[in-house]
């Protein structure tokens, strides 16, 4: 707990006091409370009739808690991939712009194409980068578009870029970079994408919905950043499954309250 308050003040003073910033502050206070819980043991205040309310609480805990131990895994494993240097498309998924440019996340995704670029050119011929990416409201250019000019000031040349200028999440990124890829070479090409290596699993999932067969590459990300970036990523893992988690953990309260009534008409 105390790990994850610093890391709160450290992160919202470098990026900013906002509510998606202070996630690891939450988690924080959640341990504490789990902690402070073990120590009072409430369950033994509580009447025997309440007791199944408590005991259906702790497996709501623990059901969350081999979730997330299944997400940790997976993305453990997703850091491993390494994808062979005969690909046709490496798409790099957007992020948003500040002031009209690439800030130091979305670059670093960049980063990690063109590297990846570079080195299949050194042994065949290089693929082309398609910067997925739409306008933002609050945005003069669309994403792709300031994509490409960084990746084009970096020494890429302009004619193994293309730009999808119309996604606005990572599934449209994932689906209308596919249209664009079909487009060019029909289902015949090999294809991985770059992003962050915390959103990697869940681009991965967004990929396979939109029946894009690539594989991903993970760009480092700075150390404060990363607990707090996970902490979002696994609640949006949540919610693309909500109708289940909300299926089981109804009906363990379910459960757990028909017994809380029939323990009190029985008592």
């Amino acid at each position: 707990s105390v790990a994850l308050f610093l890391n709160a003040r450290v992160l919202m003073k470098k990026e900013g006091r906002r509510f998606s910033n202070a996630l690891t502050l939450f988690l924080g206070i959640f341990l504490l409370i789990l902690v402070i819980n073990q120590i009072i043991n409430p369950e033994r205040l509580l009447s025997t009739s309440l007791q199944p309310l408590y005991a259906g609480a702790s497996l709501i805990v623990i059901y969350f808690f081999l979730h997330l131990t299944n997400f940790l895994t997976a993305y453990m494993l997703y850091q491993f991939n390494r994808p062979k240097y005969n690909q046709d498309f490496i798409i790099v998924l957007g992020s948003g712009l500040i002031n009209d440019r690439v800030p130091p996340l979305l670059a670093s995704r960049i980063n990690k194409a063109i590297e990846f670029y570079w080195k299949q050119k050194a042994v065949t011929l290089p693929p082309k980068l398609v910067f997925s990416g739409g306008q933002g409201p609050d945005e003069n250019l669309p994403e792709a578009e300031a994509m490409q000019i960084y990746a084009v000031n970096n020494g890429i040349p302009i004619e193994d870029t293309l730009t999808e200028v119309h996604s606005v999440n990572t599934f449209q990124n994932m689906l209308f970079s596919k249209h664009l890829m079909d487009s060019l070479k029909g289902n015949e090409y090999n294809s991985i994408f770059t992003t962050n290596n915390f959103h990697l699993f869940r681009a991965s999932l967004y990929a396979k919905k939109a029946g894009l067969n690539s594989q991903g590459i993970g760009s480092k990300t700075a150390f404060y950043y990363w607990p707090n970036a996970m902490i979002r990523e696994y609640i949006a893992i949540i919610v693309m499954r909500r109708k289940f988690h909300t299926f089981v953990v109804g009906t363990i309260l379910g459960f757990s309250i028909l017994i809380t009534l029939i323990s009190f008409l029985f008592e």
